[in-house]
């Protein structure tokens, strides 16, 4: 177990050190910061003294060690745009992306697996098969058209959820929520359904299909012959082995939701980072954006580790073959 995690935590820090090189990459191929942040009216000598104390008069490899030093520590300069330190943006936009990606990952979860256990053991009823054929409508609508047509529908005609922007949220020391009244809820109500559904109908899909696998398997058949009852064998044996590839997609997901709510925070206005990193691509923010694509990838790092852990804990036979080697 122990070498496991070693092999993982190394290959992460090979992850993220590649990461953080494209990142810093940004800085060398992507517009010139001087030029951004002091204009065309500037002087030489103004130009290179900024680059003095920016530091962009030493060499390459001078530079990235110095980002990859700031990078460990959360600083990433300042913003070209606003002129405000990037970590006081990313910390101010990071809990509303959170919690609009746990919202929906809360949604697709919840709604998704007893969906798809439905679909897979009543596969000739007509609801079940309608299911189906709805999920195509989630697997094949684009995540931009999901959000119109819900606040078309719930926003302007029947006028029950707000159609954009983060309402009040109460302050918990550096953390926001929206949770703390029903008011505030609703503005995270549409977002989280809009962020949800695809993942929500490939859950489902996945679940339906797993399960039907495991049902067919010998092991399953073994157990009815015991005459253990049909709710014993579907949901304590069948379910199970069911849940360890749904546990894969499911955590691939939720960095997934988190890396991708772009869309969903432009079309509603969430003040998250998907929204802080689309107006930093307008604008050529460099350190904001560098600044993103390296804590996503840290997200999408230790969700596969902590995907990775639950192996061991849902199936025994890779703690078999770990302990075998």
């Amino acid at each position: 177990m122990l070498v496991f995690i070693l092999r993982r935590l190394l290959q992460a820090g090979v992850v993220m050190l590649s990461v953080a090189f494209i990142a810093f990459s940004l800085f060398q191929f992507v517009g010139d910061p001087v030029a951004n942040m002091l204009g065309q009216d500037a002087t030489p000598e103004q130009r290179d003294q900024l680059r003095r104390d920016l530091g962009l008069d030493r060499s390459f490899v001078v530079q990235f060690g110095s980002f990859l030093g700031n990078a460990a520590q959360g600083e990433f300069g300042l913003s070209l745009r606003q002129g405000r330190k990037v970590s006081t943006l990313i910390a101010e936009a990071f809990p509303a992306t959170i919690e609009l990606a746990l919202m929906a990952a809360v949604i697709a979860v919840g709604v998704g697996i007893p969906l798809g256990v439905y679909a897979a053991l009543r596969r000739g009823r007509f609801f079940a098969q309608l299911v189906m054929a709805l999920s195509l409508v989630g697997v094949s609508l684009p995540t931009f058209l999901i959000g119109i047509l819900l606040i078309m529908v719930f926003a302007v005609n029947l006028q029950w959820l707000p159609s954009n922007g983060r309402h009040e949220v109460l302050s918990l020391g550096f953390w926001t929520t929206s949770f703390h009244s029903w008011t505030s809820f609703k503005y995270l109500i549409l977002p989280a359904l809009t962020l949800s559904l695809f993942q929500l109908t490939l859950i489902m899909r996945l679940v339906r299909s797993e399960m039907l696998e495991v049902l067919r398997t010998d092991y399953i058949k073994f157990a009815r012959a015991r005459g253990l009852s049909e709710r014993v064998v579907h949901f304590r044996h069948a379910l199970r082995n069911t849940l360890v590839p749904v546990i894969t997609i499911t955590g691939l997901q939720l960095g997934s939701l988190i890396a991708f709510a772009i869309i969903t925070e432009t079309v509603f206005q969430w003040p998250g980072m998907g929204l802080l990193f689309i107006q930093a691509v307008q604008n050529a923010d460099i350190p904001v954006m560098a600044a993103y694509l390296c804590l996503i990838s840290l997200i999408f790092v230790t969700i596969n580790l902590v995907v990775d852990l639950l192996y061991f804990a849902v199936d025994p036979r890779l703690r078999v073959h770990s302990t075998g080697h």
